[in-house]
């Protein structure tokens, strides 16, 4: 598992402790929204659509929630128009972060993304500083156990790439644009899906060893986070599970 992905479920389950789900519910319902607003509102034609709404059912976000998003977001409901804007930048020790935002004010969220980067270690980076060193790829969580080679046969022929454990999950990699119809073909053939998502894989993990630079490295992940047009982070660092766990605990 990446040192991206343990910090992904260490936030997660920090946000459960936290009570944080009026925020995770604000983030989904805007990334419904703008996926309704780019591709319409069929779920069937529209597969960002169909993920983002997927998202928000898996969080609990009530049906009559992301129905009004949906409409907001093709115009039968009024509401805010986002723009997408992606940041670049380095952390403590070098590793790269890319964050992924939707705001309704370009010029304060640049502002405040940047001073998040300089009050925590960090520094931003020009467009396509870092970008390059990460693949956007589908991800689908598969509940276990399963038989490995039967997995391996069913991911093959659904058209998925690859898959790895997860504990005792399993994690299967798709094409961006192949994930609904990979989620659909396993289902298909008898796999539970827990979730999918499109996400970041980078190409080669920076390790980091030191507790203190760990810290640092996840003080600055938690603060993009925490902000509220911030809909992803992703990063290529690769902490060791005994830093994370403590760092969780």
């Amino acid at each position: 598992m990446s040192g991206h992905s343990k910090w992904a479920t260490t936030k997660h389950r920090k946000g459960a402790k936290d009570s944080a789900r009026a925020k995770v519910f604000a983030k989904l319902i805007r990334q419904v929204e703008v996926a309704a607003r780019e591709g319409g509102s069929d779920v069937d034609t529209n597969a960002s659509l169909r993920t983002m709404y997927q998202k928000a059912r898996e969080a609990s976000v009530p049906l009559d929630t992301i129905e009004r998003a949906i409409k907001r977001g093709t115009g039968e409901l009024e509401g805010v128009r986002y723009e997408a804007i992606s940041y670049e930048g380095y952390g403590p020790d070098g590793v790269a972060v890319i964050v992924e935002t939707l705001t309704d004010n370009r010029n304060r969220t640049s502002a405040e993304i940047k001073h998040v980067f300089a009050r925590n270690g960090g520094t931003i980076a020009e467009p396509g500083a870092v970008s390059w060193q990460f693949d956007r790829k589908g991800l689908i969580e598969v509940k276990g156990p399963l038989d490995e080679d039967q997995l391996l046969e069913w991911v093959m022929d659904a058209g998925g790439e690859n898959f790895e454990a997860n504990g005792e999950n399993f994690t299967v990699t798709t094409e961006p644009h192949d994930v609904g119809a990979v989620r659909d073909a396993l289902e298909g053939f008898g796999a539970k899906v827990l979730s999918m998502e499109l996400t970041l894989i980078p190409q080669n993990s920076i390790p980091v060893d030191s507790e203190t630079e760990a810290k640092k490295i996840l003080r600055l992940m938690d603060a993009i986070d925490d902000h509220d047009d911030v809909q992803n982070v992703f990063s290529n660092f690769d902490i060791a599970d005994e830093i994370m766990a403590a760092y969780e605990g």
